[in-house]
C-alpha cells in the first residue's frame, strides 16, 4: 500500500516530491520538481492523504504510517517494525480542484468535510482514495483518565519530609491519578502510563493495583506494560507502604489512604479504557527557566570536570511534553517530564496539596476543561516527574533563617544553630507564592511545546520489564573489573535532611565518619551493621543496616521493578526512586546508546521518576564519595548507579532487537499479609457544644468583598477522616454564586480550587471546627455568594456501633463589588 500525501499552503506551486502514479493535481502534472525554492513554508494550514489500495483493499481499515520524511526527524525503524509503507508528500499551493487519471473532477470547499472525494480505477483494479488527513494519520488508539486519590486529609502523616508532626490538618487542592493508555490500531499492544499526586510509588500500591487490573482485565494490563508514576508531592497522606521504615514516620500502613491511592489508580485506568480513540502523537522539548537550582552542587562538582563540561547547567532544564489528539484533532491531554522537586511547599505545611507540579496540571486543565469545575472535563494534563534527586525550586537558595546569611557550604550548616538553621527559600513571598511561581513556569513552558508540537511519534510499541534483586547485583565495570550492589543501608546524613526539609538534633550532610553515641544507640536498639555491609558502602557510614532489619517485616526492598516502555521512537524508563541530574544523563545516554547500536536510530529518551517500588536516590559513584544527603539515601551502595544502566541497557537491547520474550523475569516481590498496623488515633464520636448543631457558623464572612481579598468562614465541624472513609470524592466546600434570571445557586468553586483552603481544627473531647478560606481571585464576576460546608460526624448507636451521618452548613450571603 502506497501513501501519498501533500499540503495546503500559500506560495508558489512545488512538489515535495515525485508522484509515480500517473495522477496530475489541479491539472498539473508532478513531475520531478522539488522543494528546492518553493514559497510554501513548512508549517501548512490543511493537508490531506492520497491512498493507492491493492484491488479489494478497504479504505476504512487504515493502520497507521511511518510519515517521518515529512517531520523532518529521524524515526527509529524497530526491528519489530510492520510491513514498510512508502510515503511521498508534496506540496500545492493554491485550494483548486483535484484532476483523477479518469479526468473525473472533484470541486470541494472545505478539506474537513473530504472523507471521500476521489474514488478512481488504476490499471489492473487498484484504487485511489483521497480521504481526510485526520482520518488517515491516526497511529494509536489513545484513551485518557483522571480520578481522585486524596485519601484523609486530617491526621495522617504527610510524605515527603519524615517529619512526626506533621500530619494532615486539611485540604488545598485535591490529588489525582492521572492515566494514560496507547494502543496500536489493531490493538495487539498496548501500554499504560499513570502519575499520580502521591510522595512516590510504592511497592504494595502496584502489587494491589496489578490485582484489580488483573481481575477485571485478565492479562490485558500487566507488570510490564503498566508503569506507575508518583509526582512526588510532599503534602500528601502517607501509610501506604509495605516496609517498616516507612512506617515509622507514616505511623504504619494506614488502609484507607492507601484504598484512596489504589482505587483512584485503577479508576484512572477504567476511565482512559472506556474512551479509547484513534489518535496521534507528538512529542516537544524545550527549557524552562527560573525554577530550579540544584540542592547539592558540593556533590556535583565530584563529577569528571570533562563530562560537566558538556553541559551547560547543573540541573537538567529540558522538558520533554508529550501531547495527544483525536483522529479529528480533539485534543485529549498531555505528559510532561521535568526534573524539580515539589517542595515549594514547605514541612511547616499542613494542607493536603500536590504543590508546584500539581499546580501547573490545575492550570492546564482549567485551561482546557473550560466552563468546568476543577477535577472534572475529559482534557488530562500530567506533569511527570523525571530524575529530580538533587533538584529543588526553592531558587532563592539556602540561608540562615536566625541570620539571613549564606549557608551554600558543603555541609548547609550555620554558625549558629547548625544544620537546623540551614533552610532554601523559593522566589515568592510565602510557599503559597513560591508552588504558585514555580507552577505557573512549568504551566507556561508545557503551553508553548504543546501549542508549537509538530514531531509526530510512530511506530510499534513494545514494553520490557524486569524483577531484580538489587542488594545482590553483579555489575562489570570493565573487561577486568566486577562489583556489587550492597544491601540496603541508610547513612548519617540521611537524617540531617535537605535544605528543602532539614532533619533532627545534630546530624549534616557530608558525613563520612559515623558518630559514637548514635551509634551507640543503634547498636542497642537495632543491631550492629555487619563487617561485609559495612565494607560494601565505604564511605557512607551506616546509620539504619535495613537490609539486615526484618522485624516485623523487612525495612526496605530487596526485589525490585526495572522497566522500559517503547512508544514508537518514544522509549519511558521507569525508574524506582531519584535519580540525580548527572545520573540521569548517564543512564539517558547509556539507554539512547544502546538503541543506537543494535538497530534502533534516534529515540527520544526520557526518565519518568518515583515509579512502581520506592528505593530512595541514585547518585553517581563520584557523588556517593562525599555523603551528602542523596548519596547517603543511595540505599545498594556505591555501585547503585552502574547496576541501573546495566539493567536498563539490557531492556533496551531487547526491544531493539525484539527479544523481549527472552528475558528473565526474576524474583517477584512479597505481597505482605497486613490489612491495618497503625498508630494513627481511632475515630471517635464527634460531639458538639451546648446549643450548638454541627455546620452552625461559628465566625461569619463580612457582607462584602473585592477581588485580592480572602472571605473566611468558621464552622462546627467534624472530623474530615469521617468523610474520607464513608464517601468518595467527596467535596469539602463549595463557593456558590447566585443567579438572578434562575434563581438559583451555582457553583464557581470547590475544594480542588487552588484559591480555597480548607482548615480543620481538632479540640477536646471529640470537638472540632472547620475553616474555610476563598482567596477572591483578579476577574471575579461581582455578584453575590455563599460558602458551603459538608462534612460526616461519627454518632454512637450501641457500645459496638457507630455510623457516619452527612450534615452541611452554610455561611451568610456576601457580595463581591468591583474594585
Amino acid at each position: 500500500m502506497y501513501i501519498i500525501r501533500w499540503h495546503w499552503c500559500m506560495g508558489a506551486l512545488r512538489p515535495f516530491a515525485l508522484l509515480e502514479t500517473g495522477l496530475e493535481l489541479g491539472g498539473v502534472p508532478l513531475d520531478g520538481g522539488t522543494q528546492e525554492g518553493s514559497q510554501c513554508p513548512r508549517h501548512v494550514l490543511e493537508e490531506v492523504q492520497v491512498l493507492l489500495l491493492p484491488p479489494g483493499g478497504d479504505p476504512h481499515r487504515l493502520p497507521g504510517v511511518d510519515d517521518s520524511s515529512d517531520r523532518g526527524a529521524s524515526h527509529p525503524t524497530l526491528s519489530r517494525q510492520r510491513e514498510q509503507r512508502q510515503v511521498q508528500i508534496f506540496q500545492f499551493c493554491h485550494r483548486t480542484q483535484l484532476k483523477c487519471v479518469s479526468n473525473a473532477v472533484v470541486a470541494h470547499k472545505s478539506l474537513a468535510e473530504a472523507i471521500l472525494l476521489c474514488v478512481v480505477t488504476l490499471g489492473e483494479g487498484g484504487t485511489v482514495v483521497l480521504m481526510d488527513s485526520s482520518r488517515i494519520l491516526a497511529n494509536y488508539l489513545l484513551g485518557v483518565g483522571r480520578a481522585d486519590c486524596t485519601g484523609p486529609v486530617a491526621e495522617i502523616p504527610l510524605m515527603g519530609y519524615a517529619k512526626l508532626d506533621q500530619v494532615g490538618g486539611g485540604l488545598l487542592m485535591r490529588l489525582y491519578s492521572r492515566a494514560f493508555i496507547v494502543a496500536e490500531l489493531d490493538d495487539s499492544r498496548r501500554v499504560v502510563f499513570v502519575s499520580a499526586d502521591i510522595g512516590m510509588m510504592s511497592q504494595r500500591v502496584r502489587l494491589e493495583v496489578l490485582r484489580q487490573l488483573k481481575s477485571k482485565y485478565g492479562e490485558l494490563y500487566r507488570h510490564d506494560n503498566v508503569i506507575l508514576s508518583g509526582t512526588h508531592t510532599h503534602s500528601g497522606p502517607g501509610g501506604y507502604f509495605q516496609y517498616t521504615l516507612f512506617w515509622i514516620t507514616s505511623k504504619g500502613l494506614i488502609r484507607p489512604s492507601l484504598n484512596a491511592i489504589v482505587n483512584g489508580i485503577v479508576k484512572s485506568i477504567d476511565i482512559a479504557h472506556q474512551n479509547m480513540k484513534r489518535g496521534r502523537l507528538f512529542i516537544n522539548r524545550g527549557t524552562v527557566e527560573n525554577s530550579q537550582i540544584n540542592r547539592s552542587p558540593f556533590s556535583y562538582l565530584e563529577n569528571p570536570a570533562a563530562e560537566r563540561s558538556r553541559y551547560s547547567s547543573n540541573t537538567d532544564k529540558e522538558m520533554v511534553m508529550l501531547k495527544m489528539v483525536d483522529e479529528n484533532e480533539q485534543e485529549l491531554g498531555l505528559i510532561s517530564w521535568f526534573a524539580v522537586h515539589p517542595v515549594s511547599m514547605n514541612n511547616t505545611n499542613r494542607l493536603v496539596n500536590s504543590d508546584n507540579m500539581g499546580y501547573a496540571s490545575y492550570l492546564f486543565e482549567q485551561e482546557k476543561n473550560k466552563g468546568m469545575l476543577p477535577g472534572e472535563g475529559s482534557f488530562v494534563a500530567a506533569f511527570a516527574s523525571s530524575n529530580l534527586g538533587d533538584v529543588s525550586p526553592n531558587t532563592k537558595g539556602p540561608f540562615c533563617i536566625n541570620t539571613g546569611d549564606s549557608c551554600n557550604n558543603p555541609e548547609s550548616t550555620c554558625p549558629m544553630g547548625g544544620a537546623k538553621m540551614c533552610m532554601a527559600m523559593g522566589p515568592g513571598n510565602d510557599m503559597f507564592d513560591s508552588t504558585r511561581i514555580i507552577g505557573q513556569n512549568i504551566y507556561s513552558k508545557a503551553r508553548e511545546l504543546y501549542e508549537q508540537a509538530s514531531q509526530e511519534i510512530t511506530g510499534p510499541l513494545s514494553s520490557a520489564h524486569q524483577w531484580v534483586n538489587m542488594s545482590d547485583v553483579s555489575v562489570e565495570l570493565n573487561a577486568t573489573h566486577t562489583v556489587k550492589t550492597c544491601k540496603p543501608a541508610l547513612g548519617h546524613s540521611f537524617a540531617a535532611g535537605t535544605i528543602d526539609g532539614v532533619g533532627a538534633f545534630n546530624f549534616t550532610q557530608g558525613s563520612t565518619e559515623g558518630d559514637p553515641f548514635w551509634d551507640g544507640i543503634r547498636d542497642q536498639l537495632l543491631g550492629e551493621p555487619s563487617n561485609e555491609t559495612k565494607a560494601c558502602h565505604k564511605p557512607k557510614p551506616i546509620l539504619f543496616s535495613t537490609g539486615e532489619m526484618t522485624r516485623p517485616h523487612p525495612w526496605h526492598p530487596d526485589i525490585v521493578d526495572v522497566q522500559i516502555v517503547a512508544i514508537g521512537s518514544l522509549a519511558i524508563i521507569a525508574v524506582p526512586g531519584e535519580f540525580t541530574t548527572m545520573s540521569g544523563r548517564r543512564l539517558r545516554e547509556a539507554v539512547k546508546r544502546e538503541f543506537d547500536s543494535h538497530g534502533a536510530p534516534g529515540m527520544d529518551v526520557v526518565i519518568a521518576g518515583l515509579c512502581n517500588v520506592y528505593t530512595h536516590y541514585i547518585t553517581t559513584y563520584e557523588e556517593y564519595q562525599v555523603q551528602r544527603y542523596e548519596a547517603a539515601s543511595t540505599i545498594y551502595g556505591p555501585h547503585t548507579l552502574s547496576a541501573y544502566i546495566q539493567l536498563y541497557r539490557e531492556l533496551a537491547r531487547s526491544i531493539a532487537t525484539n527479544t523481549v520474550q527472552n528475558l528473565q523475569r526474576g524474583p517477584e516481590p512479597p505481597f505482605f499479609s497486613i490489612s491495618n498496623l497503625t498508630l494513627v488515633p481511632s475515630l471517635i464520636v464527634d460531639l458538639v457544644a451546648v446549643n450548638k448543631t454541627f455546620g452552625d457558623v461559628l465566625q461569619e464572612v463580612r457582607q462584602q468583598y473585592q477581588p485580592t481579598e480572602v472571605a473566611e468562614v468558621t464552622f462546627v465541624g467534624a472530623n474530615p477522616r469521617n468523610s474520607a472513609e464513608n464517601a468518595t470524592e467527596h467535596n469539602f466546600l463549595t463557593v456558590e454564586r447566585y443567579t438572578s434570571t434562575s434563581d438559583s445557586w451555582h457553583v464557581v468553586q470547590n475544594d480542588a480550587s487552588w484559591d480555597t483552603r480548607f482548615y480543620w481544627t481538632k479540640g477536646l473531647l471529640g470537638r472540632s471546627n472547620v475553616t474555610i478560606e476563598w482567596h477572591i481571585p483578579h476577574g471575579t464576576e461581582p455578584g453575590i455568594y455563599r460558602i458551603r460546608y459538608f462534612g460526616h460526624y461519627k454518632r454512637r448507636l450501641s457500645n459496638n456501633l457507630t455510623i457516619s451521618i452527612p450534615f452541611e452548613g452554610t455561611s451568610s450571603v456576601f457580595e463581591i463589588t468591583a474594585p
